[in-house]
């Protein structure tokens, strides 16, 4: 079972924030500050943060560029994992992805099932890596942001949660870039 190591150091991330939405701006996003705040309040760095709109292009550029800034480690999106023709994120974000994260679209599809139940079916969050950057689309719901930071990525974002977690292994995700 899980379990918090308190002989360990916490070590904070730096996480920036991507909005998907044709319509939210700073002042009404409210699942992007949902990420903001819980990041801060786990004591997180805020690297960045943008709100872009539902094209495939746009969202992928600016991924690249994020994984391509040794000042960013972690980019949370949010909105445009659904079914409708505007929900392109999960499209962008393989677009980028080196590697994927499978399970994370599964552990995020049972928080939701115990809060949204069958309507879980309809989110197609996912995660995967690039450039040694974790990337991860979240539904835009604050309910969902909220399930996602609260049950999978605090966790995992937490260098003394055993038996592992992601910060641990930050080092090796770009060690292939190293190799010759």
């Amino acid at each position: 079972m899980s379990r918090v190591d308190m002989t360990r150091d916490f070590m904070a991330v730096k996480i920036a924030v991507l909005t998907v939405s044709d319509t939210r701006s700073l002042s009404d996003d409210t699942s992007g500050e949902t990420l903001v705040g819980r990041i801060q309040a786990a004591g997180h760095i805020l690297a960045d943060r943008k709100i872009l709109p539902d094209e495939r292009g746009e969202i992928a550029d600016q991924l690249r560029v994020w994984c391509a800034d040794p000042g960013i480690d972690v980019v949370i999106s949010t909105g445009g994992t659904g079914l409708t023709g505007r929900d392109v994120s999960v499209e962008a974000h393989r677009d980028v992805y080196e590697k994927e994260i499978d399970a994370f679209g599964t552990v995020f599809t049972m928080v939701s099932m115990q809060k949204i139940g069958t309507s879980a079916v309809q989110s197609r969050a996912t995660a995967g890596v690039a450039k040694g950057t974790y990337l991860f689309a979240l539904p835009g719901s604050p309910g969902a942001c909220r399930d996602a930071w609260d049950e999978i990525l605090v966790k995992q974002f937490d260098y003394r949660h055993r038996p592992c977690n992601f910060v641990e292994i930050f080092p090796r995700l770009d060690e292939k870039l190293r190799r010759k």
